[in-house]
């Protein structure tokens, strides 16, 4: 694959160019399912995702969401792990209303459900109730979550794409750790 010009695809980006999207989404395909396989298996509550809805779920939200402005390929993957991040917790609303009669659809039986824990989209919506707690103290702490857990970013990435030092990203995750510990252990709302 012939090496693109990052930073033009990144500006034509935030003009709302989709085509950029595209081929920024082209490039980073196997990192977006590297990002997604991780999320969905290694820590993340399961769901019926599977890594390439997940992914194409994301690229339909951000095809969506028209001009995205980032800075550079850490940025853009963290404004990626937001958007999985949001596919999954709309995913669980969704199926939670359902167990609650919302929409009466029928679930065929060759669905595959069995697998899925009970508890596994209050989990969701936890922890997602959980960040937006945390928003309120800090809309760089959630960042710092966001860019470490879901998207997987280094320090040293983090801190190129926030503008900060290393030490001040190593700081924001352990009181986002703090604080979302201490969130996850009260009673859902």
């Amino acid at each position: 694959m012939a090496t693109i010009d990052f930073v033009a695809l990144l500006a034509n980006l935030g003009e709302g160019d989709s085509k950029a999207l595209g081929q920024i989404v082209s490039e980073l395909y196997g990192e977006l399912r590297q990002l997604a396989r991780s999320r969905l298996q290694n820590g993340e509550v399961p769901t019926l995702l599977d890594t390439t809805s997940l992914v194409h779920e994301s690229y339909l939200r951000l095809l969506r969401a028209g001009q995205i402005q980032v800075k550079d390929r850490s940025h853009f993957l963290a404004y990626a792990a937001r958007a999985m991040r949001s596919v999954v917790v709309d995913f669980a609303r969704e199926r939670s209303a359902q167990r609650r009669g919302g929409g009466d659809h029928k679930i065929p039986m060759d669905d595959d459900i069995a697998g899925i824990a009970p508890g596994a989209d209050s989990d969701i919506l936890k922890l997602h109730d959980a960040l937006e707690d945390l928003a309120q103290v800090s809309d760089r702490l959630v960042t710092v979550v966001e860019m470490r857990y879901f998207a997987g970013l280094s320090e040293a990435e983090i801190a190129g794409a926030l503008g900060v030092t290393e030490r001040t990203v190593r700081r924001d995750w352990q009181k986002a750790r703090l604080i979302l510990a201490a969130a996850l252990k009260a009673p859902l709302r």
